[in-house]
């Protein structure tokens, strides 16, 4: 009877757990390596004996796990080796399961036991693992347009459940795309661990747009919170593509080139890699030079403007470009050092050699001249003179100079300055020629001292100075300028300071015709006195009677003759 009891009491829990059995189901979210943590139903019961934990085994059978009774606080552990120091039931009989691993994704059931009843609640345990960083892996260096290219291959590890890889051009998804991307994709699961590891290849039709492009991949799995992504490092590639064209430029880049710079003539492809050897042709060649990227003009010469061409060496795709050597001279005739002298006319001759037209000027004193003083030439005239012409533009400036002496024979005047206190007096001349005249001046009679002032310099062709005398008698003072052109004399009369003088002219011609006045006024004396006395001997014979009386008389008379001939000759001196 007590055995029929205890059999039917079995029954009737087995019968209870059947019933309960599918009732209260949920799913436990647990990450690998974590702690699971699965709660005895949501429902408390009174009365509760003892709650009991059981899995389903992979084998299909039902294991027990653990157990805690309620009269006596004591929990009892199962024989499965999975679960050997994982486990442990809390007073309020929640499982833990410690460190996680994908085998504890199966369902777990908790039944508990009152006197009367048995309430089971099972709950389904999901393991979740996220998968590492994604890596492209296989990466080439280089990739060349024209043909598929392999990117590389996107490795993510360890992820569970598996995940997808996405692949990234420049943050846009690529898809397939028949003969230009190609995507393969396939997951390993490791048997021990249970994880996935997830690669996916790609290849790329590469064009020359992809130069700077950025390749990325994502694996995308899910977390007990839902969707999740991580995201690879970028990847760019050099990417190869043959040369379309070729250039040519002249460096360093300016608008002009005049003679004597340097320039280079770099010739380019847009290949990549660029082309590194290059055909060179100059003007008026038919035959390439083969050098480098770049050929060297040094000093560049006029002749050397022209055509310039480079190509590939296999003298495909030439390039071109037109050099223009810009140039300026001045040819002046004549030119240096040139003299002349006063009153001369001569010609002179400024022709400019350019590369373009160009207009010339002269210059004298930082003054442009609008014509030139080449005629009837002035002391005024001497100086330099520039010949300009300028490329203003191009940068360049030519310049010739010409040195003009003008040169003449010496003038010089005289003048004479009396003096105030009547004891001196001053004589000045001034003298003008170049090459600057040499001055003597001397004076007749030996009681005359010349007395010279220093000379002054009026201008680069005027000079002046003064003599001082004190005459006791009358003279003559002779000035002489000479320079290697020839000589002027000058004479002056000066007075005795005693006599006072009359206006005199300055020339020598108006000296001598004092001197004419003064003969003639003396002969004139001379002849009048002579008149004179032939008047009074008429006079005095006409009184004397003939015969001896007048004889007698006149023999008598003697002494008189005499002293009339001698006041005779007092009157001509």
């Amino acid at each position: 009877m007590e055995a029929s009891a205890r059999t039917f009491l079995v029954v009737c829990v087995l019968c209870a757990a059947t019933l309960r059995t599918g009732f209260g189901l949920h799913t436990v979210n647990a990450v690998y390596g974590e702690t699971i943590i699965i709660p005895c139903g949501h429902e408390t019961i009174d009365d509760l004996l003892f709650a009991s934990w059981k899995y389903d085994a992979h084998d299909g059978t039902s294991q027990f796990l653990a157990s805690r009774s309620a009269v006596k606080n004591k929990t009892t552990y199962g024989d499965a080796l999975e679960y050997k120091n994982r486990v442990e039931v809390s007073e309020n009989y929640t499982l833990f399961i410690a460190n996680a691993v994908i085998n504890d994704e199966r369902r777990f059931v908790c039944m508990r036991v009152t006197a009367d009843n048995v309430f089971e609640d099972p709950a389904v345990v999901r393991v979740f693992k996220p998968a590492s960083k994604p890596e492209i892996l296989e990466q080439p260096k280089i990739m060349e347009t024209g043909k598929i290219n392999r990117v590389g291959v996107c490795v993510a590890k360890d992820s569970y459940p598996d995940g997808n890889i996405t692949w990234y051009r420049n943050g846009k998804i690529l898809l397939p795309i028949d003969g230009a991307v190609i995507i393969d994709w396939n997951k390993e699961n490791n048997s021990s661990s249970g994880l996935y590891s997830m690669q996916s290849s790609l290849h790329y039709m590469a064009t020359k747009e992809d130069i700077r492009a950025i390749f990325s991949c994502t694996v995308t799995f899910f977390m007990p919170n839902g969707q999740v992504s991580a995201v690879s490092d970028t990847a760019s590639f050099d990417i190869y593509y043959p040369t379309e064209k070729v250039t040519i430029q002249i460096q360093p880049s300016k608008k002009y080139i005049k003679e004597g710079d340097n320039i280079t003539l770099q010739c380019r492809g847009n290949g990549n890699p660029p082309p590194q050897e290059f055909l060179y042709y100059l003007p008026g060649q038919e035959e390439g030079i083969v050098s480098s990227s770049a050929y060297h003009i040094t000093d560049i010469k006029r002749n050397a403007t022209g055509d310039y061409k480079c190509s590939l060496s296999d003298k495909n795709m030439m390039a071109s470009t037109t050099v223009t050597v810009h140039y300026l001279d001045l040819a002046l005739t004549p030119s240096g050092e040139v003299t002349k002298q006063i009153g001369d006319t001569f010609s002179v001759l400024c022709v400019p050699f350019a590369s373009k037209n160009v207009s010339v000027m002269f210059m004298k004193d930082s003054k442009i001249l609008t014509a030139l003083p080449f005629k009837n030439l002035q002391y005024r005239d001497s100086g330099v003179y520039e010949c300009l012409a300028n490329l203003e533009e191009e940068g360049l400036k030519s310049r010739k100079t010409l040195k003009l002496t003008v040169e003449g024979k010496p003038r010089l005047k005289l003048s004479k300055t009396p003096s105030s206190d009547g004891k001196t007096k001053t004589i000045s001349y001034e003298v003008e020629g170049f090459p600057k005249p040499e001055v003597s001046c001397s004076s007749t009679g030996n009681l005359v001292h010349l007395n010279k002032t220093d000379e002054t310099v009026i201008s680069n062709i005027r000079y002046s100075a003064k003599i001082i005398i004190s005459p006791e008698e009358n003279t003559t003072v002779i000035c002489v300028a000479e320079n290697k052109l020839g000589k002027e004399v000058r004479t002056l009369n000066v007075s005795a300071i005693s006599i006072p003088e009359r206006d005199e002219q300055n020339d020598s011609s108006d000296d001598s015709s004092d001197h004419a006045k003064l003969i003639v006024g003396i002969v004139v004396g001379l002849l009048l006195a002579a008149l004179v006395a032939g008047v009074a001997y008429c006079i005095y014979i006409r009184k004397s009677s003939p015969g001896t009386k007048h004889v007698g008389k006149e023999l008598g008379n003697t002494e008189e003759n005499k002293k009339l001939e001698e006041n005779n000759h007092k009157s001509e001196a």
